[in-house]
C-alpha cells in the first residue's frame, strides 16, 4: 500500500514539476472546478439527509456524543459518494486532455504506447463506457452497506472500501485504455497488485476531500500510473 501511495505522490509532484504537464492541467481546471462545485453541493445535501435518518434523539451527554459521531460518519459517507461521482463524470469530461497528459508522461518516462490521435468524442464515450462495469460492482458494495444501514460504522466501512475499489478502476482507465486493456485484463492486473492499487486509490480518495488540491487528483493519478505501468500495448 505504501508503494501505491508513493506512486500517487510522485505523479502529483511530476504534474507540477514539468511545464508540458502543467499546461494541460490549467486547461482542464475550469471544467473540473464546475463538476466539483455541483457535486460538493449535492454531497452536503446528502449529509443533512443521512443525519436526519441516523442521528439519535436525546438530551443526555452520551446521546450528544453519539449524535456527533453519527454526523461525522454521515459526512464521510456523503463526501466519498460525491468524490466517486466527481471522478466518474470529471474523468469523462476531460478525457481528451487526460489522454494527451498520459502520452506526454509516457514520453517523459521513455515509452510511447499509442502515438496516433483518437477523436475527442470517442475518448469521452470510451471513458463513460468503461465506468459501467465498475459501477455495477460499486452497487453491490452499496447493497451490502444497506444491509447494515442501522449500524452506521459498519455501513460506512463497507461503502468506503467499495468506493476505493471503484476508484482503482477509474484512475487506471486512461493508461489502461491506451494499452487496449479490456475489463477482464484490468481486473487481473488490479488483483495481481491489489495492495499497490489500494494504496494508490486510498490516498487519492483522501486527497479528493481536500479543497483545491482535489482538482489535481485525477490528472495526478493519470501521470502517476502512466509513469509506473511499463506493460506494452495489447493487440
Amino acid at each position: 500500500m505504501i508503494k501505491g501511495a508513493l506512486a500517487f505522490l510522485a505523479g502529483l509532484k511530476l504534474l507540477f514539476q514539468r511545464s508540458e504537464l502543467r499546461a494541460l492541467l490549467w486547461r482542464m481546471l475550469g471544467l473540473l472546478f464546475l463538476f466539483m462545485v455541483l457535486l460538493s453541493t449535492a454531497a452536503f445535501w446528502g449529509v443533512d439527509y443521512l443525519a436526519t435518518l441516523w442521528i439519535p434523539q436525546g438530551d443526555a451527554w452520551y446521546w450528544q456524543l453519539l449524535s456527533w459521531f453519527v454526523w461525522l460518519l454521515a459526512l464521510l459517507l456523503a463526501l466519498i459518494s460525491g468524490a466517486i461521482a466527481y471522478v466518474t463524470l470529471g474523468s469523462a469530461a476531460v478525457a481528451p486532455w487526460l489522454d494527451e497528459l498520459a502520452g506526454r508522461t509516457e514520453m517523459i518516462s521513455g515509452q510511447s504506447v499509442r502515438p496516433e490521435p483518437v477523436p475527442w468524442l470517442t475518448l469521452v464515450l470510451q471513458s463513460l463506457t468503461n465506468s459501467l462495469r465498475p459501477l455495477l460492482g460499486l452497487l453491490l458494495w452499496g447493497g451490502a452497506a444497506l444491509l447494515f444501514f442501522w449500524l452506521p460504522p459498519v455501513a460506512t466501512a463497507i461503502w468506503s472500501y467499495g468506493c476505493v475499489r471503484f476508484l482503482m478502476y477509474e484512475l487506471i482507465d486512461t493508461p489502461a485504455s491506451r494499452r487496449n486493456w479490456d475489463f477482464a485484463g484490468r481486473k487481473i492486473r488490479l488483483n495481481e497488485k491489489r495492495w499497490f492499487y489500494l494504496g494508490f486509490a486510498g490516498l487519492a480518495a483522501l486527497m479528493l476531500m481536500v479543497p483545491v488540491l482535489n482538482l489535481a487528483v485525477i490528472p495526478a493519478a493519470v501521470v502517476g500510473l502512466s509513469s509506473v505501468i511499463k506493460e506494452p500495448q495489447e493487440s
